[in-house]
């Protein structure tokens, strides 16, 4: 990836927009990172308004996204969700098709979904605008719970600083893991934050009669290696299977099995950065029981096998003391963000 294009439209989100000047139009170099060539562009270059009172002034038009690497797509305000300029739908497509990234920042989303690039994909938005987008594009699954999703080579983020997670993601991809922890460590931010936006959602407090399931999804992570049906974790939670499926999903924003399988790749992605442990011990570890199962899980979430995904992402021991890495970080509790 050399070459990036950060498309604006009025009504844009400074911070969002921020995010993506600050991920890949600084200058590194001096850190050992390439440099991109970054460009603003924007459908009628000249003035463009933010939606905060003040406007900056793009020089190129869309022309360089089209030969860009990678199409960064900042937000557009609600009241464009409906009709997105087609233009910019055009460059979208064109970009798919000729196998370039393409990321989007909180609603930038719509626009790609308005191109209808993201048809029989996942995707995901904030979650303030997942049912929206549910709801407008019923051919995509929007998964509200995730900070970014990658489908192909389109990756979607939630809102605000979810864009700089998903940033990260691709540089770790481009760059290899050690150039991303620099860039991280440069921006003062984790490499990878564990959670997801699921912790941010607004939903009424449960009944004060209601059981937390807080301590089962803590002995779920802590067991990854046992098999956790949803009869024995029902059990464990003194539920019927139906009321604890059903309960689970409304406070994790998913079902168990799917919550379950992503810790169980989220094990093997730490075993397999931070470890030289033989594949049969990372899926013993990480609860897929042999390494055939692990490979087959990890390409369909990661889109490559752990031995390719080892090779590219495993953190030297520097690296990992310096981006705080360590057994601690192998307890995530929380739904986390894994590409599809």
């Amino acid at each position: 990836m050399h070459s990036v294009a950060c498309i604006v439209q009025p009504g844009f989100a400074p911070f969002e927009f921020g995010l993506a000047c600050e991920a890949f139009g600084l200058d590194r170099s001096d850190d050992g990172i390439p440099n991109f060539d970054f460009r603003i562009v924007a459908p009628d270059p000249g003035v463009v308004p933010a939606n905060m009172g003040f406007s900056i002034n793009v020089e190129s038009d869309l022309g360089f996204a089209d030969e860009a690497d990678l199409v960064v797509i900042t937000p557009i305000p609600r009241s464009a969700w409906n009709h997105v300029d087609e233009r910019v739908s055009a460059v979208v497509r064109r970009a798919v098709e000729r196998g370039a990234w393409v990321l989007t920042v909180c609603s930038g989303s719509f626009v790609v979904a308005a191109a209808g690039v993201l048809d029989g994909k996942r995707a995901t938005t904030h979650w303030r605008y997942a049912e929206t987008m549910a709801q407008m594009y019923p051919q995509i699954e929007v998964d509200p719970a995730v900070l970014y999703v990658q489908s192909d080579r389109i990756i979607t983020s939630a809102g605000t600083a979810a864009g700089l997670d998903a940033c990260l993601h691709l540089l770790r991809i481009e760059l290899g893991a050690e150039a991303a922890n620099t860039i991280a460590r440069r921006m003062v931010v984790a490499p990878q934050r564990d959670g997801g936006q699921a912790q941010f959602i607004a939903k009424p407090l449960p009944d004060a009669s209601s059981l937390s399931l807080t301590p089962i999804a803590d002995w779920m992570v802590e067991n990854l290696d046992l098999d956790l049906s949803v009869d024995l974790l029902a059990a464990r939670a003194h539920m019927s299977p139906r009321t604890f499926a059903r309960r689970f999903k409304a406070d994790y924003g998913t079902t168990p099995a799917a919550w379950l399988g992503r810790q169980r790749i989220l094990r093997a992605q730490r075993l397999l950065e931070q470890t030289d442990l033989a594949l049969d011990q990372v899926a013993a570890d990480s609860g897929f029981g042999s390494a055939s199962v692990l490979r087959q899980n990890f390409a369909r979430a990661l889109g490559l096998s752990p031995s390719a995904y080892r090779a590219r992402f495993a953190c030297t021991d520097e690296a990992v003391a310096a981006s705080g890495g360590g057994d601690h970080r192998l307890a995530e509790l929380h739904a986390a963000p894994v590409a599809s």
